[in-house]
């Protein structure tokens, strides 16, 4: 039930004649809610909404002038934050008082709807100027309340002589219901929303702080390299280096994407195979991938530092090192559901039997470890010259 209204204390005011007009009127009112209910589902925008709710309340009770009024703490007003009926610069910008000595101020502190029906004799409440100005004769206003707290009020407005029976005070305060809903969602939705936005903020954060830390990492490993003579030490130091300098150029990569949570990997594997060709400058890398393959960024990540190990492998094999080798990265989409990840160098080749799983090499160990991880299948075929590693890896991990 809709609060107890604060009416002026003409039993005229307070008497609602059922006529076959009113009815039909009522129902129309009925009609307009469940309109109104239908388009705050809809999806509409916040100020669509706010101005829709206006003008179907206008229309409803056969008023000329409505407004949703929202609530300035810091300034103690009520802004005209959405209307109908309004001359130009009213909408957006004008305000009235909060207090007690304003109806739509009366309603916001107590709670209580409020009936003016001769604004030109009510001692209970100052007549607004923006009222005034309008030539405004009766008034009606309820709260809007949201998300715990009150949002402001709406409040219908007329220059007619007919008067705001209780009848339309429920009306009134249903269509301020269905407000107070949507605007409970639109407040709830923009929690959210900042609550993403911090977290996003805080991964972005994390990811360069990881990539410099590695990089420091990386570094510290090179300038040890440097200490020694020992040729395998110094060349097994320099790849423990370039591994970390992997990583770390993967980290920079998501802090620089608006999406940290999920990547396209096209995209991905493009910026980190130009990052490798910045790297390996005696080799020609040609790209070549498909690009908006959603899929999560650990599994980007994990396929990109896979794909780092392949061409860094085909760099140091092809052609036995000879300047100018080419090497070609290619990534397509199989389906809905899977990728290829292709590395292909014009190199001496492996022997027959060599599998990932099977190599002591470190580069192929970690290559097996995170197609187990990604749940990849790597084939390797060759060629007259040359090995092409495919890895075909789902998008999404399987769920356990």
């Amino acid at each position: 039930m809709p609060p107890e209204p604060v009416v002026e204390p003409s039993p005229d005011e307070r008497k609602t004649e059922v006529t076959p007009r009113s009815l039909e009127e009522r129902i129309r009112q009925q009609e307009i809610l469940a309109e109104l209910g239908v388009f705050a589902l809809q999806g509409a925008s916040f100020e669509e909404l706010l101005t829709e709710t206006s003008r179907l309340t206008a229309s409803a009770l056969r008023a000329e002038f409505c407004k949703v009024l929202e609530y300035i703490p810091a300034e103690h007003r009520l802004l005209v934050r959405a209307g109908v009926g309004w001359a130009p610069g009213i909408v957006g910008v004008a305000s009235i008082g909060a207090d007690l000595g304003s109806p739509a101020g009366f309603a916001l502190r107590t709670g209580k709807p409020v009936i003016s029906n001769h604004l030109k004799t009510e001692d209970r409440f100052r007549t607004p100027e923006i009222l005034a100005v309008h030539g405004i004769k009766r008034a009606m206003n309820v709260i809007l309340q949201g998300d715990g707290k009150p949002f402001g009020v709406l409040e219908v407005d007329s220059r007619s002589e007919e008067q705001f029976v209780e009848n339309d005070l429920a009306f009134l305060q249903g269509a301020a219901n269905i407000l107070g809903m949507a605007i409970e969602r639109e407040r709830y939705e923009s929690h959210l929303k900042a609550a993403l936005e911090r977290h996003q903020t805080l991964l972005k954060e994390m990811n360069h702080r990881i990539k410099n830390s590695l990089t420091i990492v990386a570094t510290m490993l090179r300038l040890q390299a440097a200490e020694h003579d020992d040729k395998q030490l110094v060349d097994q130091l320099g790849e423990a280096s370039q591994r970390v300098h992997a990583v770390a150029r993967a980290h920079e990569r998501l802090y620089q994407s608006d999406n940290v949570e999920m990547l396209d990997l096209g995209n991905y594997i493009e910026l980190v195979s130009q990052d490798l060709m910045a790297t390996l400058t005696d080799c020609d890398i040609r790209i070549d991938v498909e690009k908006e393959i959603i899929v999560p960024t650990d599994r980007a990540i994990s396929l990109a530092l896979v794909e780092t190990e392949l061409v860094t492998n085909a760099a140091k094999y092809a052609r036995a090192g000879a300047k100018g080798a080419t090497i070609w990265v290619t990534l397509v989409r199989v389906d809905e559901k899977t990728a290829k990840l292709s590395v292909r160098d014009e190199g001496v080749g492996f022997p027959l039997d060599f599998t990932p799983e099977k190599s002591k090499s470190l580069g192929m160990r970690i290559i097996a470890s995170f197609a187990q991880q990604l749940d990849a299948r790597v084939e390797i075929q060759r060629h007259s010259p040359g090995t092409e590693f495919i890895v075909t890896v789902p998008l999404i991990p399987a769920t356990n």
